[in-house]
């Protein structure tokens, strides 16, 4: 595998390198398939728990079905993770997604009309995701030398940021040819199809067991005291720390999601402007990593991170001051290429910085993370809304992050500093 790391392109194109790896190349075409294919089931549910209950009540309980299971499992699939063979896991865990799907095909066939049924499969296949997730990503260090770690993280997300904008817009297409009952179903079996090709992916991995232990190392623990030892070596390790704290800031105060509808509605007349507001930041995610060449040869990788999330929120603060639709889409895209530069350096920082015995754990904090941040910033840009106003929740959110953002990097100087060591995936 060292081999793949010599010759460093300087195109500013995507650097592939990484797909030379047969391990991870299988697990890229495997992941983007699925996370594709997931896509048909984030938009029937919501579709088909609509229809059954005509309340939007109802289908946000969607979200608290799929959050809840996160949070709790996430630290715990992350704690396995440091324990036992990390395919194995990825397997046992993809047969709970995969399960529950086919638990959502086989309910919408039979035409139960189940909200509660939908609920708890919505709560299964998210545990399942939730076990799975820091198996996965902590499984890629153990496969490419370490400084392509940033590459195939970019890698990574591009592909899942095109599954995201491609597959609501497959889903939709097929919503439209049949009818709300057909389409849901049609959905529900493409998800189901293509995730086998993650269970084929994971079936050729090699054997990835818990690196031998050094002395001095504590017995590893799947229950709390292997989730606390995990959040102990985390909060005394300041660049895992502020780069944590730092993706919080850039969601929780510049996150405008929550504010499109009522932007679109009230600004641009509704109509297709609300579609190019939730797709426009996907889009310049999509866009950045395709350009992304240069990513896996900084290696002021702390600075790169806080320059990213700083854009990201000056970007977002500018956008909410734009009075035309194009110029708005626009500098959310500009966000969105920030915010992939920053996922892929916090990602990378996590899984090079952090010892392979608590990589597992720690992931399991950054899916908490990832997947709660977002929803506190939707509560927060919408409850700032009714005492700012729209354009203050959103502008301001923005540029209040890009503020906190610098004062904590100036304050802790750790995460500027910070330079990855030289490694090679074998040496961990």
């Amino acid at each position: 595998m060292s081999q793949v790391a010599e010759k460093k392109p300087k195109s500013w194109m995507i650097d592939t390198r990484p797909l030379r790896v047969v391990a991870y190349r299988r697990m890229w075409i495997g992941n983007g398939a699925s996370f594709f294919g997931f896509q048909f089931t984030a938009v029937a549910v919501p579709v088909e728990m609509y229809a059954i209950t005509d309340s939007t009540t109802w289908v946000g309980l969607i979200g608290v079905a799929a959050l809840v299971p996160l949070l709790i499992f996430g630290l715990w699939g992350g704690a396995v993770a440091d324990v036992v063979d990390r395919r194995r896991l990825l397997l046992a865990s993809s047969v709970i997604t995969w399960t529950s799907t086919l638990g959502l095909l086989v309910q919408a066939v039979a035409g139960l009309h189940s909200p509660h049924l939908l609920l708890a499969l919505t709560a299964v296949q998210s545990a399942g995701f939730a076990i799975s997730s820091p198996a996965r990503n902590a499984i890629i260090p153990r496969i490419v030398p370490g400084d392509l770690v940033p590459a195939a993280n970019t890698l990574n997300y591009t592909t899942t940021t095109a599954g995201g904008v491609l597959g609501p817009l497959a889903a939709g297409l097929i919503m439209g040819i049949w009818s709300t009952e057909a389409g849901v179903e049609v959905a529900y079996a493409v998800d189901a199809l293509l995730f086998t090709m993650t269970f084929w992916a994971t079936w050729r991995l090699p054997a990835i067991p818990p690196i031998e232990r050094e002395e001095g190392d504590e017995k590893p623990s799947a229950g709390l005291r292997g989730i606390a030892v995990g959040l102990k070596f985390l909060v005394t390790q300041p660049v895992l720390l502020l780069s944590f704290a730092i993706d919080l800031i850039a969601m929780i105060f510049a996150m405008p999601r929550a504010l499109f509808p009522a932007v679109a509605e009230n600004q641009f007349g509704g109509g297709s402007a609300v579609g190019w507001l939730y797709s426009a930041i996907a889009i310049g995610s999509l866009l950045g990593g395709l350009t992304s060449g240069w990513i896996s040869r900084v290696r002021r990788q702390g600075l790169a991170l806080v320059v990213a999330v700083v854009g990201w929120g000056v970007a977002i603060g500018f956008s909410g001051l734009a009075t035309h639709l194009w110029l708005m889409v626009l500098l959310l895209a500009v966000a969105g290429a920030a915010d992939l530069v920053s996922a892929v350096y916090r990602q990378s920082i996590m899984q090079t910085f952090a010892p392979d015995r608590l990589r597992g754990r720690l992931q399991g904090v950054f899916t908490v993370v990832v997947a709660g941040g977002p929803r506190l910033g939707d509560l927060r840009a919408g409850a700032t809304a009714d005492v700012t106003g729209v354009t203050g929740s959103w502008a301001g959110g923005g540029f209040v992050a890009a503020g906190l953002a610098v004062a904590l990097a100036a304050v802790s100087p750790a995460l500027i500093r910070y330079r990855p060591a030289s490694e090679s995936s074998e040496d961990r």
